[in-house]
């Protein structure tokens, strides 16, 4: 062995064999999640934690419908030992495994890409919620956790993934080689886990480090049926991740250190560029969702469709005005009028679908999207029916698309824009622009349409009293003894 071979093998040996200092990096992550406590819990950061609660309960419940939830009920039922544990969303009286449990309603939840979405960009609640709701029904009734206590783990998985987002420039844009969720949306189900289950600070750590080990999914297989698994597997494998270090698995105590020649979760990062969290024990401490709530979206597809369909939506009524009081404005006299359609969006090459053939491919096609809502003045969760995809009205449309990627317009959820300019057959030229769309962080969703949207969703699979006991077990979450009320409703 060369002397340069030796040197880099010592320095390895060194970093996994030198125990954990306390101002590490990976100690802080771990000294938060087991020392915050639930009066760190500001009244913002109940409201906004609450809805998001809500509203993945909500996606999660109508994404119980989808053919690719199915498909992962069936190979958990089919390959799995019967386990009758954990409940399922939409199914009464269907219970798995806590880590299967947590998998299929993961699934569930991002099926239709209808979850929420922060920045950096990922789906945070996702990721953990099926997770929590897994862990709380697998704990006995005597040590069900009370409502707060499950909003606090709540927060510190969403805290995690978001403090990890942040260490890195690469991760503040649309994703090119992981998908987020699957790296920190794994970290940030452990952490969560970690702290309901009330384990030691270095126990969250080797949770967390466990959990780096279980992460990462490629971007090549978004607007797939495989996307929605990434949510799922976050959910499971950070409860794994919990579980494991909960019974003394241990893991690199360095994991979320910046350590020269040794990849922890700069693996994922290349810029990855950490610094320690506060501790709760010191003043200050304060939430990232206290200072940028969460983007809900109207529709179900991925968030930067959402740019383009309120700009289409507002050059579908100018079109209405174009056509006259006849007032039709929809198919075949849109089509007629409409030569040429260009879109002003950012450089994203998974999100440039000319000719979607899928419903996840048109969930992840500007070019869609754009000509839906210059259709019917809307995107809907039936937009993406088999039916509306072939009809051709939305294909010939999508034959007269051209697409533009301005330098100003980054691929960057919280700078971008679109941008959509519509030339008519005698000439005339319609342009319409969004740069913040009703459901982005910076113009976020009321609660009444935060409701009408979770009414909507869970109404498609659950009773109207349930749907209403849902809306006030959330609501009324922080001063529940124990969360046994939201369980209760959730088939």
């Amino acid at each position: 062995m060369s002397a340069t071979l030796r040197g880099l093998h010592q320095s390895a040996l060194e970093v996994i064999q030198r125990p954990a200092s306390e101002d590490s990096v990976t100690d802080s992550f771990g000294q938060f999640i087991q020392g915050v406590q639930p009066h760190h819990l500001t009244p913002t950061l109940l409201h906004r934690s609450k809805r998001m609660v809500l509203d993945s309960i909500g996606v999660g419940l109508l994404g119980s419908t989808t053919h690719v939830f199915q498909l992962a009920l069936q190979h958990c039922q089919h390959m799995y030992a019967p386990d009758d544990v954990s409940s399922v969303y939409g199914r009464r009286g269907t219970r798995l495994s806590p880590t299967l449990a947590a998998f299929v309603n993961g699934v569930a939840t991002h099926s239709m890409d209808f979850d929420d979405t922060w920045h950096p960009a990922t789906h945070p609640s996702g990721a953990v919620l099926p997770a929590l709701l897994a862990v709380s029904d697998m704990l006995p009734n005597n040590r069900k956790p009370s409502g707060r206590d499950f909003l606090l783990a709540f927060n510190v998985g969403i805290e995690v993934q978001g403090r990890l987002m942040r260490f890195s420039n690469e991760a503040q844009n649309i994703p090119k080689r992981f998908h987020p969720p699957t790296v920190v949306g794994t970290l940030g189900s452990a952490a969560a886990c970690a702290r309901l289950l009330s384990l030691e600070r270095s126990q969250c750590s080797h949770a967390l480090a466990i959990a780096a080990s279980l992460s990462g999914a490629p971007m090549a297989n978004a607007a797939t049926q495989s996307k929605p698994l990434h949510i799922g597997n976050a959910a499971r494998l950070g409860l794994e991740a919990a579980l494991l270090s909960s019974i003394g698995l241990e893991a690199s105590p360095r994991v979320l250190d910046d350590t020269s020649g040794v990849a922890g979760f700069s693996a994922f990062y290349e810029d990855y560029a950490p610094q320690p969290l506060t501790s709760p024990e010191e003043a200050g401490l304060r939430f990232l969702l206290e200072d940028q709530d969460m983007g809900f979206k109207r529709f179900p597809a991925h968030l930067g469709m959402h740019w383009v369909a309120d700009a289409a939506a507002s050059v579908h009524k100018l079109l209405l005005g174009e056509l006259g009081s006849q007032g039709m404005g929809r198919g075949s006299q849109v089509v007629g009028q409409v030569q040429d359609i260009l879109l002003r969006v950012p450089h994203s090459k998974y999100i440039n679908r000319p000719f979607p053939e899928s419903e996840h491919q048109a969930r992840h096609s500007f070019q869609f999207n754009a000509c839906s809502a210059l259709l019917d003045g809307e995107v809907t969760v039936l937009s993406f029916s088999q039916e509306a995809l072939q009809r051709p009205d939305l294909l010939a449309l999508l034959g007269r698309v051209r697409v533009e990627h301005p330098h100003d317009n980054p691929a960057n959820f919280d700078n971008m824009y679109g941008e959509v300019q519509v030339t008519l057959v005698g000439g005339d030229v319609l342009k319409g622009r969004c740069d913040t769309f009703y459901g982005h962080w910076r113009n976020p969703l009321t609660n009444e349409s935060l409701k009408k949207k979770f009414c909507s969703n869970a109404g498609a699979v659950l009773p109207r009293e349930k749907v209403e006991g849902l809306i006030e077990a959330v609501e009324g979450l922080d001063s529940l003894e124990d969360c046994s009320p939201l369980l209760a409703q959730l088939q």
